[in-house]
């Protein structure tokens, strides 16, 4: 049996319940044992004092059995002043996939657009895959999201954090959104709205 190449995953890494469900579904689903899981912090200081206050109560992320014991811990600390909910996340990744490395990247926006930030640090760090947690509303999930004609600039402004990162990342990029029942709906270049069930 050919053992697959290794991979660099990365996981955009922030205090809310979408990113602890990206980080969730990568390690139940999308890592394997000879990948390296690098944990991506955009740091936007004047939206991190307004999520911290946003986010005080810890959601339940793991509803079901299976997926509590495939990653338990996931729910960061929204009550912390600092950014200790990296060091829960890597803990929560030592637990759930003790083989797997994992190493934590920050990076400041400086003014830029978050999905260029990424898209910069993922083709420095040779990334294969991205994986973001996202939050969708109904319509958007129905009719999808439509590619604007005209500048990338404009095109960024128009299209959410993760629909820019599917459609420009140069390695595959998955949105990844938790349903309660213990599953996930996936968005890809590939695939639009993916159910995977637990």
């Amino acid at each position: 049996m050919v053992t697959p190449p290794a991979r660099k995953v990365l996981v955009v890494a922030d205090p809310t319940p979408h990113s602890a469900a990206a980080l969730q579904y990568a390690l139940s689903h999308a890592l394997l044992e000879q990948d390296e899981l690098i944990l991506f912090h955009v740091e936007n200081q004047f939206t991190w004092k307004n999520t911290l206050s946003t986010f005080l109560r810890k959601p339940s992320l793991a509803s079901g059995s299976a997926a509590a014991a495939t990653a338990p811990n996931i729910v960061p600390d929204w009550t912390s002043t600092d950014v200790n909910f990296l060091e829960q996340m890597t803990y929560a990744c030592k637990i759930a996939q003790p083989n797997i490395p994992v190493r934590i990247e920050k990076t400041d926006m400086e003014g830029k657009d978050k999905a260029h930030v990424i898209l910069s640090k993922s083709k420095d760090l040779g990334i294969d895959l991205i994986i973001i947690g996202q939050k969708r509303s109904l319509s958007s999930a129905l009719l999808g999201y439509k590619k604007p004609a005209g500048n990338a600039k404009a095109s960024s402004k128009l299209l959410d954090t993760v629909e820019y990162l599917i459609e420009n990342s140069t390695c595959n990029c998955v949105g990844v959104q938790k349903k309660g029942n213990g599953g996930y709906v996936l968005n890809s270049k590939t695939q639009k709205n993916f159910w995977l069930l637990a």
